[in-house]
């Protein structure tokens, strides 16, 4: 029977490091001399034999990097499309882009991939996380940066929003623009960026001392037509003086269906959304809006990801990108 060959995971569990720290040291992209010494004698000890193309990164790489997102029609992920690839491009690097749909099995099979080396590195933006993002973070072949909330113990690069406070910035602008019947329209709540959203929502409804009202909260995608149609659920079932909306696209469909009721904005009801994209600044009248950084997380995320690629073994960073509101014709 032919003896199996030795895999590049149990080089990392007798090396006692990373997958990743293994490829770096195999390809020659570290400068960490005491891990370079580790993996080469687990190397020799199990007898392990890189795979060809393994062998040929060690001189010459794809110089190719993914960028994984939920849509790639949506406004945001192209802002961060948009701050990405001068970085990456300035440094010898393509950028592959993939729609995942926030299809987990989606992403983790993109996870998974990443050992057949197609790319020197990938940036992820997932709108869930489960408990199989975390194992396949845990075992990438190559460098990930993830643009989003990472639990505490994953120890990933993440460059993150913090979309609860601009929620509740939303909130309390709203009423101090006079508004006391606040609608929500949310993405799904079992994404990250659902629940944060309706958590900020939540906090600046308490702040503002109001109540939380059922009929005034609908779930939807974060999509236009979705969005449309929950905004219309939540305008003919209460009396409403203001909107909210989870993202951009949300709030677009919500001006579309309260134009369709034949009610006026600002002057019936108020409208913001949150992102703070183009399609704010172009839609009419005028969308106020919350931005998320979405073209500094992107720039943060690319260059994070240099970094690491070029042999950076510091601990992994987390970084916060504030947000800002945008007070535009919609809501004034």
């Amino acid at each position: 029977m032919q003896r199996r060959r030795p895999t590049i995971h149990e080089v990392a569990k007798v090396a006692g490091v990373s997958i990743s720290s293994v490829s770096r040291a195999l390809n020659g992209n570290t400068s960490n001399a005491e891990m370079v010494a580790r993996v080469e004698a687990a190397v020799q000890q199990l007898g392990y034999v890189p795979s060809q193309v393994a062998q040929s990164l060690k001189t010459r790489h794809t110089a190719q990097v993914a960028f994984a997102m939920e849509d790639i029609g949506n406004a945001a992920y192209l802002e961060m499309v948009r701050q990405i690839q001068p970085v990456l491009r300035d440094a010898g690097y393509r950028l592959l882009l993939h729609s995942t749909g926030a299809d987990v099995e989606d992403e983790v099979s993109v996870l998974d991939s990443l050992s057949q080396n197609y790319v020197d590195g990938l940036i992820l933006c997932p709108l869930r996380v489960t408990g199989r993002h975390v194992a396949a973070l845990r075992e990438t072949a190559v460098p990930v940066i993830v643009i989003g909330l990472l639990p505490d113990d994953v120890s990933v690069d993440n460059v993150r929003a913090d979309s609860r406070v601009g929620a509740r910035m939303a909130v309390e602008h709203l009423y101090a623009a006079g508004a006391r019947r606040i609608a929500f329209i949310d993405g799904p709540i079992d994404t990250v960026p659902g629940e944060a959203r309706y958590a900020g929502y939540r906090a600046g409804l308490a702040a503002c001392g109001l109540p939380l009202d059922d009929d005034l909260v609908e779930f939807a995608d974060f999509q236009f037509e979705s969005g449309r149609r929950a905004a219309r659920e939540v305008l003919t079932r209460t009396d409403v003086d203001a909107v909210f909306g989870a993202n951009d696209l949300i709030a677009m469909g919500t001006l579309h269906a309260l134009r369709e009721l034949g009610r006026t904005v600002p002057d019936d009801v108020r409208v913001v959304g949150m992102d703070d994209t183009t399609l704010a600044a172009t839609s009419f009248p005028p969308l106020s809006s919350v931005s998320l950084g979405s073209a500094d997380r992107g720039r943060i995320a690319a260059k994070l990801l240099l970094a690491r690629m070029n042999g950076d073994d510091s601990p992994p960073e987390r970084v916060t990108v504030p947000p800002s509101l945008t007070i535009r014709e919609s809501s004034r």
